[in-house]
């Protein structure tokens, strides 16, 4: 995994893959590199990038990962709720966890709840282990994140704190 700091945004390179094309003369080989961007602060985006050679791919994936930015709901340095993301035969279950966790998850999960700021969250993949699939299951459990002030005021309810310290 190659990491670069590029103004602000932190990127990591998640897969590089050698596909081939088949054509009339045979076959046509280039690269496929999964990249995810982030600030490591709220934002994080997910980008696949083909092309003939291994930079420009990587390139690619960096240019369509910045359009793909996704805002991240945090509370404290965790997720407000448990989630469940699907994307095809991956799943991916997001869960809070308290201060001092870290975080808990193997593969594309880690390197996007690292690059989305995420501190404390405990992930579990399910199904199918394709990075880009798992990858997308995460950012789709990501988008289902809500505010409790938020929802509270879509639902003309009032937002009631128990004794919950909240970090």
């Amino acid at each position: 995994m190659i990491e670069e700091k590029q103004g602000e945004l932190a990127e990591k390179v998640v897969q590089i893959r050698r596909v081939t094309k088949v054509v009339t003369g045979g076959k046509r080989m280039g690269f496929r590199a999964v990249v995810v961007v982030g600030d490591k602060g709220s934002q994080v985006g997910l980008g696949v990038g083909k092309a003939g050679e291994v930079a420009s791919a990587i390139r690619k994936g960096v240019e369509s990962a910045k359009k793909q930015m996704l805002k991240v709901i945090q509370t404290g340095g965790t997720i407000p709720h448990e989630v469940v993301g699907n994307f095809s035969a991956s799943r991916v279950i997001l869960r809070p966890a308290p201060r001092g966790t870290g975080v808990i998850a193997g593969g594309a999960v880690r390197i996007l709840l690292e690059l989305s700021g995420l501190k404390n969250i405990v992930a579990k993949s399910l199904g199918s282990n394709n990075s880009i699939n798992v990858a997308k299951a995460t950012l789709n459990a990501l988008s289902q994140l809500k505010n409790a002030q938020d929802e509270a005021n879509l639902r003309g309810k009032e937002l009631r704190i128990q004794n919950v310290e909240i970090e």
